[in-house]
């Protein structure tokens, strides 16, 4: 594996969330933010690491390289905890800023979550905290059955012989981003020993008892050899792509540990995070 570059790059130290070792099967269990119960995790410990602030070196990181991308993004969209708004204007704007940023054939998204600690405490709907342990998306097992999932709906089957990636579209909704931003692994500083298949499950408020959804994520324990990034003061004019799972398996990034975490650096007048983030299907040409 190349060395990843880090002279010279501001960091701050923090307590990163990873998912403890253990011989017993991990579970997450989410329960609806109103439900008042808190969300069911492995065990986890947290494990002083450094992040570095990767704005200097942002023109150096790809997809296919790091797994995420920082690109400088304005949109006149504004209305982020309208539902309804966001899927009928805010998706296709986004699939069109995605096309032109991968390359893609065809994006089809597909889910999304707004983040805001406030709102979330006082229990408005869909609206969640900001996630603290590090994890990915999709498994080897969920990232292939997903996208399938998503071309079947889109009536799309005729691209399930394409290269595809499951590639998150994160944005901050106000800025700057100084508490809980988000802290990306580079792609190349992991292997997949790293990562735990982890049964999530998903409720609805009119059943806590049975889950709604339930599918695989990976949760991720520590290593040395993890190089953590994060955008300092990240911007509502800006974006950060993110790839969860990718078809691909030729030696290019295929998944990313990520997480929010607590910034040291955070000034004690913050405004707290508002973030929403975008899960995608992306489709290249053959």
């Amino acid at each position: 594996m190349q060395a990843i570059d880090i002279s010279g790059l501001d960091h701050v130290e923090t307590a990163m969330c990873y998912t403890a070792p253990s011989n017993k099967p991990a579970q997450v269990r989410v329960f609806p933010p109103n439900s008042g119960l808190p969300m069911e995790t492995p065990q986890r410990e947290l494990v002083n690491v450094p992040v570095y602030d990767c704005r200097p070196i942002a023109s150096e990181l790809t997809l296919d390289e790091a797994g995420f991308q920082l690109i400088e993004h304005t949109t006149e969209f504004d209305d982020y905890y309208n539902a309804e708004r966001v899927i009928a204007d805010y998706y296709p704007q986004s699939a069109e800023f995605i096309k032109r940023a991968t390359g893609a054939e065809a994006v089809f998204i597909f889910d999304h979550n707004v983040r805001n600690k406030p709102r979330s405490d006082r229990g408005d709907a869909g609206v969640r905290l900001p996630v603290e342990g590090a994890h990915n998306d999709y498994t080897l097992s969920s990232g292939p059955r997903r996208i399938k999932e998503i071309l079947a709906d889109n009536n799309a089957m005729h691209l399930a012989g394409h290269r595809a990636a499951l590639i998150n579209l994160w944005r901050p909704i106000v800025g700057p981003v100084q508490d809980h931003p988000l802290a990306i692994c580079h792609a190349r500083a992991t292997q997949l020993e790293d990562f735990i298949p982890t049964e999530i499950q998903h409720f609805l408020e009119d059943d806590l008892d049975t889950p709604h959804l339930t599918g695989e994520i990976y949760s991720f324990q520590h290593s040395d050899k993890h190089r953590w990034f994060y955008v300092s003061d990240m911007q509502p004019s800006e974006v950060m792509l993110l790839k969860c799972f990718d078809t691909a398996d030729d030696g290019r990034a295929m998944f990313t540990g990520h997480t929010g975490f607590r910034n040291p650096a955070c000034p004690a007048d913050f405004r707290p995070r508002e973030s929403i983030e975008l899960r995608t299907v992306v489709v290249f040409p053959n």
